[in-house]
Parts: C-alpha cells; sequence; structure tokens
C-alpha cells in the first residue's frame, strides 16, 4: 500500500466497542455516589446511599439508622451531602467521634473516614452502584455461610465435669475456622478447632466439610481417643492437591474425666493455654508441626497433661490476636497472653470477655479474620 493510501486509511478505520467496555466507559464518567455503611452495630451491614435527605443516626424508632445501644441519643448524629460534600453532625451529650477524634459541632468527612457513635462504627465510602451491587450480593452469600456455620457449632455446656463458653465472630470476609466438642463415653471428652486457610465462601465451606467428619466421626480405621491417629487421617483425607491449595491448621484434645488427663495433638495449629482457677500463669499447650494437607504420610506427636481442678483451657485461632491496633501496632499471642490472666467480668463469658478486650485494643471495624475462641473449664 502507498503511503498516501495509508493516510487515507487511517481517517476510515473501524473502532469496534463491545457493550461490557462501553457500560464500563460510562461508569468511569459518571461521578461515584456516596455511601454510608454500618460495619459494626445494630444494622451492620447495612448501606445507605447518602443523597438529598439526611441520614439520622440514634436510638429513636423514626431514624434513618435505629441502634440499640444506650450510649446513643434518640438523635445522635447527621450525615449530610452539602455542595458535593459529606457532613457529619453531632447531635448528642455523649459525644461523636470521627476517625477516633470526637467532633464539636460538623464536620466534612474525607473518603474513608469512620465515624463511632457508642459500640456503633460507620464508614464513608464512594462506588459505583454497580460495585455495591456486588458487595451486596457477596455479602449475602457469606451470610448464608455464616449461618450455615453458626448451625453446627455445638451449645455451651453448663453443667457436668466439662464446662464449656464460646465466641465466635466471623470477619467480614468470613474465614474457615470451625471448632467442636462432644462426649465419645461417659469418660471421655473430645475437643477441637480448625482454621482453613485463606478467606470467603470456600475456606468456609472447606471447614465445614472437615467439621461435618468430625462430628460424624467419619475416619475408618480411627481410634478417636487417639490425636495422632486423627490428624493423620484427616491429612490423608484432604490433601491440597484436590481441594483447590486449601489447607488448615488444627488443635484437638482427648480428656479423660477418671484420671484427670489431657492428651493432644496439634498440626500447624498454635498452641491452647490452660489457666488455673488462681489465674497466676498461662500454661502452652501445642507442639510444631506441619498442618494438614501439605504432605501425604504426615506423622503427628501426642502429649499428656493433668488437668487440676478448676483449671480453664482456651482453644482458639490466630485470629483472636493478629490485630491491629488503634495506635496501627501489630499484636501477637504475647500480647493476647495477659488476657486470660484479667479478672471475670460478671455477666460476661470468658470468651465473650476476652473478645471485647481485643475489640477495645483494635482498630475500629471488623477484624481482619475470624474470632474464634472456646474456654472449656474443668470443675
Amino acid at each position: 500500500m502507498a503511503p498516501e493510501d495509508q493516510d487515507d486509511d487511517r481517517g476510515e478505520r473501524t473502532m469496534f466497542v463491545t457493550r461490557d467496555s462501553l457500560l464500563n466507559a460510562m461508569a468511569a464518567a459518571e461521578p461515584l455516589p456516596h455511601f454510608l455503611v454500618v460495619l459494626e452495630g445494630t444494622a451492620q451491614g447495612k448501606r445507605l446511599e447518602i443523597g438529598a435527605e439526611p441520614i439520622n443516626i440514634g436510638r429513636g424508632l423514626q431514624q434513618t439508622i435505629v441502634c440499640e445501644d444506650r450510649e446513643v441519643s434518640r438523635l445522635h448524629a447527621r450525615v449530610t451531602l452539602v455542595n458535593g460534600a459529606v457532613v457529619a453532625e453531632d447531635l448528642s451529650t455523649n459525644g461523636t467521634f470521627v476517625d477516633g477524634q470526637r467532633i464539636n459541632g460538623s464536620v466534612t468527612l474525607k473518603e474513608g473516614a469512620t465515624i463511632r457513635l457508642g459500640a456503633q462504627i460507620l464508614k464513608y465510602e464512594r462506588r459505583s452502584r454497580a460495585d455495591v451491587k456486588k458487595a451486596e450480593e457477596l455479602d449475602r452469600d457469606i451470610r448464608k455461610a455464616t449461618d450455615y456455620v453458626h448451625s453446627l457449632l455445638p451449645p455451651p455446656l453448663r453443667s457436668g465435669p466439662v464446662l464449656t463458653e464460646w465466641c465466635f465472630v466471623p470477619s467480614a470476609q468470613l474465614g474457615g475456622d470451625a471448632f467442636g466438642y462432644d462426649w465419645l463415653d461417659p469418660d471421655t471428652f473430645i475437643f477441637y478447632l480448625v482454621d482453613v486457610s485463606g478467606h470467603g465462601v470456600g475456606s468456609a465451606m472447606h471447614s465445614v466439610s472437615v467439621l461435618n467428619v468430625l462430628r460424624q466421626r467419619a475416619l475408618p480405621l480411627v481410634d478417636f481417643r487417639k490425636p495422632d491417629e486423627v490428624l493423620a487421617s484427616l491429612n490423608q483425607r484432604f490433601p491440597t492437591s484436590e481441594h483447590n491449595g486449601l489447607y488448615f491448621t488444627m488443635w484437638y484434645g482427648v480428656y479423660r474425666v477418671k484420671d484427670r488427663l489431657l492428651s493432644y495433638g496439634t498440626a500447624g495449629h498454635g498452641p491452647a493455654m490452660m489457666v488455673p482457677a488462681d489465674k497466676r500463669e498461662t500454661q502452652p499447650l501445642g507442639m510444631p508441626a506441619l498442618m494438614i494437607g501439605m504432605l501425604p504420610d504426615q506423622t503427628y506427636d501426642v502429649a499428656d497433661t493433668p488437668v487440676a481442678p478448676g483449671s480453664t483451657v482456651f482453644l482458639f485461632s490466630d485470629g483472636a490476636y493478629e490485630i491491629v491496633t488503634k495506635d496501627e501496632d501489630r499484636w501477637d499471642l504475647e500480647n493476647f497472653l495477659p488476657l486470660m490472666l484479667a479478672p471475670a467480668v460478671p455477666g460476661t463469658t470468658e470468651p465473650r470477655r476476652l473478645y471485647q478486650a481485643v475489640k477495645q485494643a483494635s482498630r475500629p471495624g471488623p477484624l481482619d479474620d475470624d474470632f474464634s475462641l472456646v474456654a472449656l473449664t474443668f470443675p
């Protein structure tokens, strides 16, 4: 083709535009709407678009966001769109906090700002309506998965030779935590906790599969009184190559009532902690071992420890202590241990007390991982 023909051809080229690219271009050209989403509180997960009508927040039933919280006034705060800017206004006596600072009157919010009133935490965000629709669909799927996991967890035990309480608070993305306990016979009590890698519905459903195997004792030729046999059998049954690369850590214990002896084994999981009745110290119960699903024919060790009357064993996932604090510090297990030795709070279970202490130290918003903690007391 001659050069002059090439020049003429430039003006006659045909451009092909797909429907998706056109919609994306149109969405990018539109200003992003303003939204207020409830991270924690009575209406957790609720998302409202901030428009011409103000969003009123408080205990009063006529408010846009109703909070069942004694620290929240009937009309506590208002969020309004003013000339394209989002403004938060405090109308209370207990105060409204934006990004951790109490506001005086009203303040213009920056994108991503958090608002706290009482135990309620809300976030200001800007997203396309298409993104919001996708997020709401994902939230529905996660809520369904969360409800299913909850339905499989055992009820607390309030009488007998083993007493149990637990706290399970899924993260915003839902992790892969699950736990259980049961009597094999009147003298033998088993308890365990599983933590699957990753987040989301896939990890949660994998933990449910493991939990159902344990609940139904569906491991042929395995003596559930022997932690090493249980862990090794699960390792054979759930290889990562057959489960989309997912692996899990686990802690498994067997308590014999007659001789007050606890046998336990771990697979890549952190230690449980035994605390005596006087709360003078924490005794770690764990050992190094490879997580389940990584290598075939992996073997696991077992350890034994006596259990003194009144002792409590705390079994938990790493999501209980791997947090980012309000000061942007990162916690590890050493930060968490002193909380177990703190005095009990009347009317509050130990797992709930520990969750509240962690939330008090954590930055605003949901925790980054599931909070799973079981407290087992041996009278």
